[in-house]
């Protein structure tokens, strides 16, 4: 008999609007194709309430609330201040969706910082993993994540340099893999995830955004999710099988699931 395969989609934005229309049937769709999870990071607080409500539909939904650096103008002191009781109430598998955007020239570095530092707190604090944005700023994530000795967590759509990845991996953290790899054109990424240890290695989708090559331009879902296991797969020499059991259980360990 064939070997059930199981996969969790570690970043995937499942709670918005786009997918009102067919949640359900998706949800009935991704459970078909083996994928099990979802951890939905939260980017603001005014859709923590409709994230919690989703999350709370089945058991294979899993939240973690936090507040996005891209949204850094719409944040508010208060939003901060009220995080921890989101995750105390909330049953939270981490801490996020949180970190630093040094792409957008707009946003202000220093505050950005201090909302990752406070970010950074609240994971020690409640024992939870951080599910962390680097967009061009993977070098102040790792200074800062090491003033806070260890505090885990993943890297989402992982997109630095091979030493970048090595010093995350040194500090326990995870590289997120999603449709990026899929894009021949991403050559240096490729190479990294061909070599890095798959122990350090997650599944995402980050729907409704970031498609695979082969669903460019269509809106992201969970049921992609085998797809970039299957390159990853390729990428490594390694089976689909292997993949997915291995990043499964990275998944299931970080997040406690």
């Amino acid at each position: 008999m064939a070997e059930t395969l199981r996969f969790i989609d570690t970043h995937c934005h499942f709670d918005e609007p786009d997918f009102d229309v067919d949640r359900t049937a998706l949800t009935q769709q991704m459970q078909t194709l083996g994928v099990t999870d979802l951890v939905f990071p939260a980017v603001k607080a005014a859709a923590w309430g409709r994230l919690q409500a989703v999350c709370a539909s089945l058991p294979g939904f899993h939240a973690s609330y936090g507040l996005h650096p891209v949204y850094l103008n719409e944040h508010r002191p208060e939003h901060v201040l009220s995080l921890p009781r989101w995750l105390q109430q909330g049953n939270p598998v981490a801490v996020g969706e949180c970190g630093l955007d040094f792409f957008l020239p707009h946003l202000d570095v220093a505050a950005q910082e201090a909302l990752f530092v406070a970010h950074l707190r609240l994971a020690r604090e409640f024992d939870l993993p951080l599910i962390i944005h680097a967009r061009r700023s993977v070098d102040a994530i790792v200074k800062c994540v090491r003033r806070f000795p260890g505090v885990a967590g993943v890297i989402h759509s992982f997109a630095g340099s091979q030493q970048q990845a090595d010093s995350l991996i040194r500090l326990g953290f995870y590289l997120g893999v999603g449709g990026t790899c899929t894009y021949p054109r991403a050559n240096r990424l490729r190479t990294i995830l061909a070599n890095v240890p798959l122990e350090h290695l997650l599944l995402e989708t980050d729907a409704p955004d970031q498609p695979d090559s082969a669903w460019r331009g269509q809106r992201n879902d969970p049921t992609r999710l085998p797809v970039i296991a299957a390159t990853l797969a390729e990428l490594r020499g390694d089976t689909i099988a292997h993949i997915a059991h291995v990043t499964t259980d990275n998944a299931t360990r970080l997040f406690r699931l």
